[in-house]
């Protein structure tokens, strides 16, 4: 069975299911590799309209799979077989962890479509960062997320120190990396980790529900939205202006856009194709 499920549901969905339930979806075998892979292919897919990441059995993802870790300590020598620099070493693995990131959770985050995480149980850690990297969480009462970086003496990854102190402030992020606490989901809630919360056997008709509405919107829009959304977080208020009025003009000239203003004359809802 592959690390990754992935089906393109009706409407346009593109569904994916981190698939190590017995490690509880911990970052291992080709997990990451899969899901790089299937979120590159989402952004291209014109049949995807939308993106729903969530986990197999008891958790959405355990971050990185600290047994491996344990066991597997650090190689020292090269593809020719002869040794390495621990400068060489570190070089390598540090590149193999930006690649990753930017195939992973920057792809979530600048998908150009909307992506949702269905948080079914555990998300802490490096998991955490990918339910973070979505743009809407939708939590099952029997999930938990946090940090736990400190537990197992890591400083975080995969955006998690970018995205929480936008979510909950810049002290409540210092303190939930801290100190590693772990979050019900009512308290995740009320904190703006999640944007619902159901009972677990609706989760996924739930996310679905929302899913499928977005999917049948506007979906050159929508990534429009996300850039200007994203570069908000980053630049001043003239320079998005600008990027507002690139985007809107060149949202006008879409398909879905003149379909929209013809239903509005016409006094019904608009039909959108995503084009």
């Amino acid at each position: 069975m592959s690390d990754v499920l992935f089906e393109i549901k009706e409407g346009g969905v593109a569904w994916i299911t981190l698939n190590r339930p017995d490690s509880l979806n911990a970052m291992g075998g080709e997990l990451m590799p899969l899901l790089a892979d299937h979120l590159a292919d989402c952004a291209l897919n014109e049949d995807v309209r939308c993106v729903v990441l969530t986990g197999a059995g008891r958790a959405f993802c355990a971050g990185g799979d600290v047994k491996a870790m344990a066991s597997g300590g650090i190689g020292i020598a090269g593809e020719d077989g002869k040794p390495k620099s621990m400068a060489g070493i570190v070089a390598s693995r540090v590149q193999m962890l930006r690649l990753a990131q930017r195939a992973t959770s920057l792809a979530l985050h600048t998908m150009p479509k909307p992506t949702i995480a269905a948080v079914n149980g555990h998300a802490v850690g490096a998991g955490l960062s990918l339910a973070l990297a979505c743009d809407i969480r939708i939590a099952s009462e029997n999930a938990k997320m946090g940090t736990v970086f400190r537990n197992v003496g890591f400083s975080g990854d995969f955006g998690g120190s970018w995205f929480l102190p936008r979510l909950v402030g810049n002290e409540q992020a210092r303190r939930l990396y801290f100190t590693g606490e772990i979050l019900d989901a009512h308290r995740a809630y009320r904190m703006g980790l999640a944007s619902q919360i159901v009972p677990p056997e609706d989760l996924e008709s739930e996310t679905m529900a929302l899913a499928q509405q977005l999917a049948s919107g506007p979906t050159l829009a929508y990534g429009r939205m996300k850039e200007n959304l994203n570069r908000s977080a980053s630049v001043d208020l003239a320079t998005l202006l600008d990027q507002e009025a690139l985007n809107m003009i060149l949202s006008a000239t879409s398909q879905d856009h003149q379909e929209a203003a013809k239903a509005f004359v016409e006094k019904r809802k608009p039909a959108f194709v995503g084009q």
